[in-house]
């Protein structure tokens, strides 16, 4: 199954970018970002700035961009049956560095898992980045099981304050 990402969500006073892999399937059935019920996500950064996760989507996009923090996904096209990052094939990457450009206040990518970093750094290969802060968040995909909720919370506060 062929797989596209969606648009970057940010405004020129965003400072912060949270970098996912590409969308599962049922963020792009939804057509929003972190759209799967059980990806604690909207619940980890609306703790963390101060909104209800569960507002309207929209809402939810405003709020963090009032936060200084946008979204969007390193890659922008691919082969991926399923939602599982270890299933991506054949990835196509967003337009990173033009990125950058358009939104000089960007100076931290806080990743969204191993698997993002994982591609960045194959992105990075090829496509020279100017300097900025990375941090690499744990996963908020339920497939990563290994810390609880509150232990994500900790971590991410520490990338996203």
């Amino acid at each position: 199954m062929i797989v596209k990402s969606f648009a970057p969500v940010l405004t020129p006073e965003c400072h912060t970018l949270i970098l996912g892999t590409v969308p599962g399937r049922e963020s792009l059935r939804k057509q929003q970002y972190y759209g799967y019920a059980h990806n604690p996500f909207w619940r980890l950064v609306g703790e963390i700035c101060g909104f209800d996760h569960a507002l309207p989507y929209p809402e939810r996009l405003a709020a963090l961009n009032r936060h200084g923090i946008g979204l969007w996904s390193l890659i922008k096209q691919c082969e991926r049956p399923g939602s599982l990052d270890s299933n991506i094939k054949n990835p196509e990457f967003n337009d990173l560095a033009g990125l950058f450009v358009a939104y000089p206040n960007l100076k931290k990518i806080c990743l969204d898992g191993k698997s993002t970093e994982k591609f960045l750094r194959r992105y990075q290969a090829k496509n020279p980045l100017p300097e900025f802060t990375l941090l690499v968040l744990p996963s908020s995909s339920p497939a990563h099981a290994a810390l609880r909720y509150e232990e994500k919370l900790i971590k991410w506060r520490k990338c996203l304050t």
